[in-house]
């Protein structure tokens, strides 16, 4: 009988035991991966910024993982600048202000060092004129890039390259083939 009197106290005892233990995760970033990051490791600062952007052993703060992110970005860190471009693409309410001018740029950056998803992306920022002038003769040459190389997104890059040719004149075509030809012979560890 004592038994069946001590299951309604002993129960909210054990679900505020399992809450204490659920809330004593970690609150701080590995000290190696910290140490890393701080001595200019820039996969360990992108790492950093990941746990600043999602709240992961840390507060959220998009700020602070936008610093870890530019940190990484100015060393030619690919994943750098894709985190930067994504956070300035979708910004994050009050704390992070959203500024496509500024995520085109560092798509830019990375679709510049052979990025083939950057490439896509920045076709279709300059289809659109989104962050950047529109312009179907950019659009067509970053799509162009993007559909050379096998990958999942090929057949869409070429999709969407064929429907911009159909508005660009036989010149632009040639100019955009010639530096096509260009970037790839200046690129040849990519292609």
């Amino acid at each position: 009988m004592r038994s069946k009197k001590l299951v309604p106290i002993l129960i909210p005892i054990l679900i505020w035991i399992c809450g204490l233990a659920a809330t004593a995760q970690s609150t701080d970033i590995d000290a190696a991966l910290l140490a890393k990051a701080n001595a200019g490791d820039p996969a360990a600062e992108v790492q950093v910024g990941e746990a600043y952007e999602a709240g992961n052993g840390v507060a959220q703060d998009l700020n602070q993982a936008a610093a870890w992110y530019l940190k990484a970005a100015k060393q030619n860190n690919i994943p750098g600048e894709l985190h930067l471009a994504v956070l300035y693409r979708d910004g994050g309410g009050n704390t992070f202000p959203r500024d496509l001018t500024k995520a085109a740029a560092w798509y830019l950056k990375a679709a510049g060092q052979g990025d083939v998803g950057a490439q896509g992306t920045m076709g279709m920022l300059y289809t659109l004129g989104v962050g950047v002038p529109r312009s179907d003769v950019e659009a067509y040459f970053w799509l162009d890039l993007a559909s050379s190389v096998q990958g999942p997104d090929q057949a869409r890059y070429d999709m969407n390259r064929q429907n911009v040719g159909t508005r660009i004149t036989a010149g632009q075509f040639d100019e955009v083939e010639q530096r096509v030809a260009a970037w790839k012979a200046a690129h040849p560890h990519l292609n």
